[in-house]
């Protein structure tokens, strides 16, 4: 397989910028497999399509403000960080909430003559970093210092929320809201786990009263999921870590409906990453799984998402789910009918025919 197998054409006008005025009402492109027959709906009709059951099983990781702008120490020089993830087992979490210096972390670094080790960084709210590590492909190994009692108190008022590049406007005050789910919790996310954004605590309500069973489990999402695939066979692109933890009881309730022929369906691609790299033997992992057509799916039964980016990994994902030739093809209908792309955008549900 090679890059271009998954590229499509798409109008940038069709690229969201922001969310719409109710989380609930976008349009559901909704798609059968294996014949790939779709049909036409809104948003608000998903629960009268789900059976009374299944687990519907969501990411609650929270987007944390990691984009941070600030100077190079000295000479003034422009310089910017992503917070990734502690560079040690610590969990994330603790760490954001202990204090600024106590561990190391891996961020992205970006800067006209990059960064070297010993070279200091400012930023707002008297949060520094001290470069420790050249790690490569834009990685670098960071300290902090703060004033301020934990890092997270530090980068809520130093960073942004870190939109995907493909939004060209700048973070507004609604983003905070938006561009987390109603039932984010578990910090330690630099992209929303965009497929829950749709949901509402009526939707979660409706849900329950329909007899869904709905359970959660986290992963980081981390900012591989904005990166392109390098032109090439895709067997040679290499995912990014990013951090998971699934409970006991959520993974003994999948077991039990999968023991029973209850369905299991996953609010986006990163449930989807999760439930396919459970290990046996824990319950928090980290996986860099890269899921591709022919991959076997173990867990997973249906799925809900939005639309991806042309030649991602996610759309990588996607064609594995529901085959290839039938995902461009509900591509393309969507984008024949103007659907809404990408974080802010429309969504599409692929179950069984």
């Amino acid at each position: 397989m090679h890059t271009d197998d998954f590229d499509f054409s798409l109008p940038p006008e069709l690229i969201a910028q922001g969310p719409l005025a109710d989380r609930d009402a976008s349009r559901l492109l909704h798609v059968r497999r294996p014949s790939g027959r779709v049909q036409h709906r809104s948003f608000r009709e998903l629960p009268a399509l789900l059976r009374a059951g299944d687990v519907l099983v969501f990411n609650d990781s929270r987007v944390i403000p990691a984009r941070l702008l600030g100077k190079k120490k000295g000479s003034g020089g422009k310089a910017e960080l992503l917070l990734i993830r502690p560079s040690t087992d610590v969990d994330t979490e603790a760490a954001l909430k202990a204090q600024a210096g106590g561990t190391v972390w891996t961020c992205l670094g970006q800067s006209s003559k990059g960064f070297r080790p010993g070279m200091e960084l400012e930023f707002d709210a008297g949060l520094t970093a001290t470069v420790l590590e050249a790690a490569g492909g834009g990685e670098y190994r960071v300290k902090f210092t703060s004033p301020m009692a934990t890092l997270e108190e530090a980068i809520a008022r130093a960073g942004k929320l870190p939109l995907p590049p493909y939004i060209t406007r700048d973070v507004e005050l609604s983003d905070a809201e938006r561009y987390q789910t109603v039932f984010s919790r578990r910090v330690g996310s630099v992209a929303a786990p965009t497929a829950g954004l749709h949901f509402t605590e009526g939707t979660l309500a409706e849900l329950a009263a329909r007899g869904v069973e709905v359970r959660f489990v986290s992963l980081e999402v981390g900012p591989g999921t904005f990166l392109p695939v390098r032109e090439g066979p895709v067997a040679e692109h290499k995912m990014h870590e990013e951090r998971a933890r699934i409970s006991p009881e959520t993974w003994a309730a999948i077991v039990r409906a999968k023991a029973e022929q209850r369905r299991v369906i996953a609010v986006g691609t990163t449930v989807v990453r999760t439930l396919e790299s459970v290990p046996a033997d824990r319950a928090h992992f980290a996986t860099s799984i890269f899921i591709t057509p022919g991959f076997q799916f173990r867990v997973v039964d249906a799925l809900f998402t939005n639309f991806h980016l042309p030649k991602s990994t996610l759309v990588m994902l996607v064609s594995a789910f529901l085959g290839r030739e039938q995902t461009l093809a509900a591509y393309a209908e969507a984008i024949r009918e103007q659907y809404r792309f990408f974080s802010y955008g429309d969504a599409m549900f692929i179950e069984a025919d």
